[in-house]
């Protein structure tokens, strides 16, 4: 019983030069399958292809290491008591990216093991619900800044309404003794669709008088430094 418990600790799993190779190569392969779907479908402001190149080299990597460990326990707490001392300070500006993240630890686990038809399926399935789920569309709304004389806040009010036909949310109202500033959320597709029958909207705005600035401002959910 005391030899099978050493055993299990020390034992590493039998491997060929064909093996290890296979399971790295194809987790390279599929790192780079990860790499066309995240600039496929990446629709954001911001495209980071460090970002994208660091998903193939994680896929890697991870890969390695589980071929490394196979079943060694002792192996595998070592890695995990070493892993937990490292702090990463990086911002993930886009919760989609953490996905992609997963994704590729995921992947390069499942490639380490030698289940390539679990990470073949598995990384099909993923970019299919992806693309079901309309993950690649963007979130952003608009917001609508108008700062005037606070005479011409109700008229603002007016205008805007006629405008959006009352589907802009009025999400802050700061007023002074003398000016007034009115801070609308509109979506993108509302914005087409008033500019269709109104192509200038900050001159309708503008000929309203006393108008300090009007401002259109993309808004999004994502934090960055």
């Amino acid at each position: 019983m005391r030899q099978q418990i050493l055993n299990l600790f020390t034992t590493p799993r039998d491997m060929s030069w064909e093996d290890i190779l296979l399971n790295i190569v194809l987790a390279a392969v599929l790192g780079f399958f990860i790499f066309l779907s995240y600039a496929i479908s990446h629709r954001g402001t911001i495209y980071s292809r460090k970002f994208n190149a660091s998903l193939v080299i994680l896929a890697v990597l991870t890969g390695t290491v589980m071929t490394v460990i196979g079943n060694n326990i002792a192996l595998s707490l070592g890695m995990v008591g070493a892993l937990s001392i490292v702090r990463f300070r990086t911002a993930i500006k886009d919760s989609r990216d953490t996905v992609y993240i997963f994704w590729s630890i995921i992947v390069g686990i499942c490639c380490g093991v030698g289940d390539y038809a679990v990470a073949c399926i598995g990384s099909a399935v993923t970019f299919t619900v992806i693309l079901l789920l309309g993950c690649i569309k963007s979130d952003n709304r608009m917001l609508l800044i108008i700062r005037a004389h606070r005479s011409k806040q109700e008229p603002i009010k007016a205008q805007v309404y006629k405008l959006f036909r009352a589907k802009a949310t009025l999400r802050v109202e700061n007023t002074t003794e003398d000016t007034v500033e009115l801070i609308y959320e509109i979506t993108q597709k509302l914005l087409r669709r008033a500019e269709q029958t109104t192509p200038d909207i900050p001159g309708s705005i503008y000929s309203l008088g006393s108008i300090d600035y009007v401002n259109l401002v993309m808004q999004n959910d994502e934090v960055s430094n």
